[in-house]
């Protein structure tokens, strides 16, 4: 089905730039007009149903994943090694995708149409007041209908953490909360199934109205953004070298067809059972590697960290809009905080992304921008993240001490 749907996004993509190129080649000015309003259409239905699904997906997913903490209370430190490693890995991707992408700037000149003198974000978000009313809601039914993330957030990590604590952990509410999840990641992939759609209305629109010369700067952008995942690459493995020594090379050897599998089919969740079944095979002990490898899959996605700080500064760069550096440091801590709510869910980073420039006060629509060519960047993101909680797992095993002598994986 994930190779079937894979095909499908590069029949979208091709058809896309075919539609695209014949509109703006063959077709009058109003014939034009009409034929962009209707790419975009089907850009914005997508992004309208995406909205749909983020409160309710946050909501329960993090008070699910919350609520099991009972589970790193139970480890004690290694909870909170793991923890620590997941919010420094984070801050780390985010620091990477965001020099780089200052240094590269990919997002010159990839929308002709951006007002060249550029133009700032709101700052009316940026007051003591404001902020604290963006963070604590008075009503988290008023705070889900407004889409108000980082309230939602709030909420759910105090209703988790009060269930934690609990000493029965009310076992109908964890139910409904992971019922309620598994049922909103069912609608998010049912809602993902029409993603190869707005690819096509994207590249299309874009295509129609720029001319074909727009898609050299989508190539600069993957190249670059792939250039920026390499040295993420570097430093994960150089840190596998330094806590593991000559057996990080064992551990590449284990993820590497898991990292294929997630690269193929842009789904890291794909590769968590060779995971789970490989890493103790390079002496992580099994018991460390069934809790900090799911874990790490929900809060510990270095690949999808790096693109959010990337892709979210390349669309401002596109639109002529400039950040302040208080602006990008209110920047890292809202990704930080926000992108631990939707860990897991098929391509989060849209919708990380999409609350980011939300918060800023810029247009929720300009995502488009990216959304054409992002099942290619979700592919690297994807093998990343594998990556990324394969040496997370082997760096909180050895801060344990914990790292045996290699066992079998079966």
């Amino acid at each position: 089905m994930k190779g079937r749907f894979a095909l499908f996004i590069i029949f979208g993509m091709i058809a896309g730039v075919g539609a695209g190129w014949a509109s703006h080649q063959y077709l009058d000015a109003a014939s034009l007009g009409v034929a962009t309003t209707v790419f975009a259409t089907l850009t914005k239905i997508f992004i309208m149903l995406i909205k749909m699904i983020i409160a309710p997906l946050v909501l329960f997913t993090l008070i699910a994943g919350i609520g099991h903490m009972e589970d790193a209370a139970s480890v004690g430190r290694v909870g909170i090694k793991a923890l620590g490693w997941f919010l420094f890995m984070s801050v780390v991707s985010l620091l990477i995708g965001m020099v780089m992408v200052e240094w590269l700037q990919p997002g010159i000149g990839m929308d002709p149409t951006a007002d060249a003198g550029g133009t700032v974000p709101t700052m009316a978000n940026f007051t003591l007041d404001n902020f604290i009313a963006h963070v604590i809601p008075t009503s988290i039914v008023k705070a889900m209908a407004d889409n108000e993330i980082l309230q939602i957030v709030f909420f759910a990590g105090f209703v988790g953490t009060a269930i934690a604590m609990l000493e029965k952990k009310s076992p109908r509410v964890m139910e409904l909360a992971e019922e309620g999840a598994a049922i909103m990641l069912k609608v998010t992939s049912i809602v993902m199934n029409f993603a190869p759609i707005a690819i096509f209305g994207a590249l299309a629109g874009t295509v129609a109205e720029h001319g074909p010369a727009i898609l050299i700067k989508y190539g600069t952008f993957v190249a670059e953004f792939y250039a920026a995942m390499g040295i993420l690459w570097v430093l994960l493995i150089a840190l596998g070298f330094l806590f593991l020594g000559g057996r990080m090379l064992k551990l590449l050897g284990v993820i590497r067809e898991p990292a294929l599998l997630a690269f193929s089919t842009a789904s890291s969740e794909a590769a968590f059972p060779k995971l789970l079944a490989g890493l103790p095979g390079v002496g992580i002990p099994r018991k460390i590697v069934s809790f900090v490898l799911p874990l790490g899959y929900s809060f510990n996605l270095d690949g999808s960290m790096i693109y959010c700080t990337f892709a979210t500064l390349l669309i401002a760069q596109a639109h002529g809009v400039h950040f302040t550096l208080a602006q990008k440091v209110m920047m890292l801590f809202l990704l930080v905080i926000t992108s631990k709510g939707i860990a897991g869910v098929p391509r989060a980073s849209l919708v990380v992304i999409m609350a980011t420039l939300t918060y800023f006060g810029l247009p929720e629509g300009w995502i488009a921008l990216v959304l054409g060519v992002d099942h290619l960047l979700d592919m690297g993101r994807s093998a990343t993240n594998v990556l990324g909680n394969s040496v997370a797992s082997a760096v909180v095993a050895r801060w344990e001490g914990k790292l045996d002598e290699p066992e079998s994986a079966g």
